[in-house]
């Protein structure tokens, strides 16, 4: 049964680099966000639409929320 953990272990610890994410320095950041208020990212429109797309779902998720609090109340009536 030990064995079966040590072994597995071994395998997350190879696989583990792999997953490792890109670093973005705090320079790249200011770029991108002085990029994106000028309108000049690459892309620019389709990371506008997925932005707005995020907000949307972000905004319906809160109305979501708060409905199911009005009902949890109601119900608690």
């Amino acid at each position: 049964m030990k064995l079966h953990y040590v072994i597995i272990t071994i395998v997350l610890l190879a696989i583990l680099p792999a997953c490792e994410q890109k670093q973005t320095t705090t320079s790249e950041k200011v770029m991108d966000k002085v990029n994106d208020a000028l309108d000049r990212r690459p892309d620019e429109k389709i990371r506008d639409a997925a932005e707005d797309a995020s907000d949307a779902i972000e905004d319906a998720s809160i109305e979501i929320q708060k409905g199911l609090e009005e009902v949890t109340k109601e119900l608690e009536k």
